[in-house]
């Protein structure tokens, strides 16, 4: 019988991460799941491990940043967050941060949520944040880096974000029309990247993947 894995995941509170923690939870292939969060979930689970840490107290629950997979679904908003050097601190320190202690405790794959149009040369500070730090997990060096670049994400979130809801309705109308190297720009559910990158990290890929919308739904 192979042995259990276990799970370390960051931005568990986000939409694709409470979708990932589910998948988490309920699979047979993690015997134990931990979670690093600002505050206290509210949930129970015999396989969950809380840790209630942010970048600037990582350092203090290094020890405990044990896990065979790390799952990274960190991530802000301009509103959340609109001073730059902060917004760049949550989106580029934090998952590279994260992903530096887990590999020097023995972590072997890193998953990592990123935007569709990542690029390091970008002009758009978002774009240019998201290509930047793939650039840098990748200088990691994990055995397996799987990067996610999903375009718009649908799906209940926690709080009211009316603009975005704007955006779902036009894109339902859009996405058809998004045919060929366009598919990848067409809106997508945060459970099909969740589930993407559950079935993902159960996958004995080495190296570093980039994974599009067109192909989290052909994930299964």
């Amino acid at each position: 019988m192979t042995a259990q894995k276990s799970a370390l995941v960051f931005g568990a509170t986000g939409l694709i991460g409470r979708q990932l923690l589910r998948e988490l939870l309920g699979s047979p292939e993690y015997g134990q799941v931990i979670v690093v969060t600002r505050r206290d979930m509210g949930i129970k689970h015999p396989k969950l491990m809380l840790l209630v840490a942010d970048l600037q107290s990582l350092n203090n629950i290094k020890e405990q940043l044990v896990a065979t997979d790390v799952f990274c679904c960190l991530g802000t908003t301009r509103k959340k967050t609109p001073n730059l050097q902060d917004y760049y601190r949550v989106d580029h320190d934090y998952p590279l941060r994260a992903a530096t202690l887990a590999k020097e405790n023995g972590a072997k794959g890193f998953l990592f949520v990123s935007a569709v149009g990542a690029n390091a040369g970008s002009s758009n500070f978002y774009l240019r944040i998201k290509g930047e730090t793939e650039r840098d997990l990748a200088a990691v060096r994990y055995k397996k880096l799987h990067i996610f670049r999903p375009s718009l994400l649908t799906g209940r979130r926690n709080e009211a974000r009316w603009v975005e809801r704007l955006s779902e309705g036009l894109f339902s109308i859009v996405n058809p029309l998004l045919v060929g190297g366009w598919k990848r720009y067409r809106s997508i559910p945060a459970t099909t990247v969740a589930h993407a990158m559950y079935r993902v990290a159960q996958q004995d890929r080495n190296g570093t993947h980039i994974y599009y919308g067109n192909e989290m739904r052909n994930i299964t």
